[in-house]
């Protein structure tokens, strides 16, 4: 198959917005501190397993920050964010935060991470029990919360609600709060989502406190941090016993471990080729159109660089 000549995928950012700056580059996001604010670039850069894969998937980064800016928006009457603007794309600026060493993941259905510990006998993740009997798939009786830790380097490990308060990572008092936001908002992304025909499957929220109130911080509902499936295939797919359609970085980790990748020592990636990149990238926008409803604008990835920097530049003079 003959496909298109790809835009350069943004990868690294190398910004000036202050004197006081200071940069922290993440696994795909790299975060200018500014004084109080947070300029938060959206890299097209894609991991998994913990692991930066070694090409960046072309309008990736502006799929996640404007899926997350719609949904930000659409839950501020649930929780604070920290989202002030969006000058630019591919760019989020907002407000400092001090983030909980924990992220809030929920599940409602049993597949993924959970579905690899169910079929090896394992019947609790986190400390939640899982019932016997089910199926790859299979929708629980009720959301169940499975918390994971935030490490900055290496990867996040499954953590208990019980441990997370005896460790201090998070009061108990702030912790029933958390739990509280984290069904309320999954609870809204799922109705935004069967409304475009999608079952939001699980996700994860990350939270901060900002003059000692508890705010939504980074993404929210994207395709990095949340799994949807198809609503009309999905009863007879389950019933047959046949893998989900899905939107989701999941294929991409499936990808790898069919590739003998799982971010394991010694363990070396596979090669990305051309049509994979392309096959990655066509996902992501595929789910941006679907869950947004609205067809997704191409940025010009050539003059990047020096868009994003006069953009929010601009921004910050308004301030």
């Amino acid at each position: 198959m003959k496909i298109p000549k790809l835009t350069p995928p943004l990868v690294k950012s190398n910004f000036n917005f202050g004197e006081n700056q200071k940069v922290y580059n993440g696994k795909v996001r790299d975060v200018y501190t500014v004084d109080d604010l947070l300029i938060m670039i959206v890299s097209d850069r894609i991991s998994a397993f913990d692991v930066v894969l070694p090409k960046g998937i072309p309008y990736k980064g502006q799929v996640l920050n404007k899926i997350a800016e719609r949904f930000l928006d659409a839950t501020e009457d649930i929780v604070p964010n920290w989202k002030m603007a969006v000058p630019h794309p591919s760019v989020m600026v907002g407000k400092y935060a001090e983030p909980f060493k924990v992220e809030m993941v929920i599940r409602g259905y049993l597949t993924g991470h959970a579905w690899r510990e169910y079929k090896v006998g394992k019947r609790a993740l986190c400390g939640v029990p899982m019932p016997d009997g089910m199926i790859e798939n299979q929708r629980f009786e009720k959301p169940i919360i499975t918390p994971t830790t935030k490490e900055d380097v290496g990867h996040d490990e499954d953590i208990s609600r019980e441990d997370i308060i005896k460790l201090g990572l998070v009061s108990e008092e702030d912790y029933v709060k958390l739990e509280e936001y984290t069904y309320k908002l999954f609870d809204r992304g799922t109705e935004m989502a069967a409304e475009k025909g999608l079952i939001l499957v699980d996700t994860k929220y990350e939270f901060g406190k900002v003059n000692g109130e508890i705010v939504l911080i980074d993404e929210i509902h994207t395709p990095d941090s949340s799994r949807y499936f198809y609503l009309d295939t999905y009863e007879e797919l389950l019933a047959a016993g046949k893998p989900q359609r899905q939107l989701s970085k999941e294929f991409v980790r499936e990808w790898l471990m069919e590739n003998g990748f799982q971010g394991k020592e010694g363990q070396q990636i596979p090669e990305m080729n051309e049509y994979f990149v392309y096959t990655v990238s066509n996902r992501y926008i595929e789910l941006y159109e679907k869950i947004i409803g609205e067809e997704f604008v191409k940025t010009d990835g050539v003059e990047i660089h020096n868009e994003i920097e006069a953009a929010v530049k601009e921004y910050l003079k308004t301030l």
